[in-house]
């Protein structure tokens, strides 16, 4: 029996995702607000000054001034990259995000943006607009910490509905 929890325990970190590119050194750095993103006919959400995101006052994920995110369980879920890249676990790609814009993975165009007064717009295939609400303290170099979160709630919706209503959290299973 002894002999064969360290053989389980090695198999369990195999089946556990590898972390996302640059986690030890950090990547974009971001200005971490105290935030709200009011949405019609969805539950706001905030970010604490402490990264904390909440979406009804419950914990979604947190993000770091060095880019990072990870979920409720902290866990590491993205990671910002300096470029704009988000890098998810297992190499995925995430997609982009630039100070007011972001798109999903292997996409050039913007899907969503958040203008300098708050403003959310999402865009269609079309390229028609959308109004989402809009964000309260998201002045200055904090605008990009906004349209980050704005990006992996987005992703997230995507996979829940992609996936018929079932959750599986930030980032799992995205791939476009």
């Amino acid at each position: 029996m002894t002999k064969i929890l360290p053989l389980l325990a090695l198999v369990a970190l195999s089946c556990t995702p590898s972390k996302p590119p640059r986690w030890v050194e950090g990547g974009a750095q971001l200005v971490i607000p105290a935030a709200r993103w009011d949405r019609p006919g969805e539950d706001p959400v905030e970010i604490q000054p402490n990264g904390r995101v909440l979406e009804d006052g419950d914990l979604v994920f947190v993000v770091d001034r060095v880019g990072r995110v990870v979920d409720e369980d902290y866990e590491p879920v993205a990671m910002l990259l300096p470029d704009g890249h988000v890098g998810g676990t297992d190499e995925q790609s995430l997609g982009q995000v630039g100070i007011t814009n972001a798109s999903p993975p292997d996409r050039m165009v913007a899907w969503l943006g958040v203008r300098p007064d708050g403003s959310v717009i999402f865009y269609d295939d079309d390229g028609e607009q959308f109004s989402r609400g809009k964000w309260y303290g998201c002045n200055g170099p904090a605008l990009r910490t906004c349209t980050l979160v704005t990006h992996m709630l987005t992703l997230r919706d995507f996979v829940r509905r992609s996936e018929g209503g079932v959750s599986v959290g930030v980032g799992v299973g995205v791939g476009f």
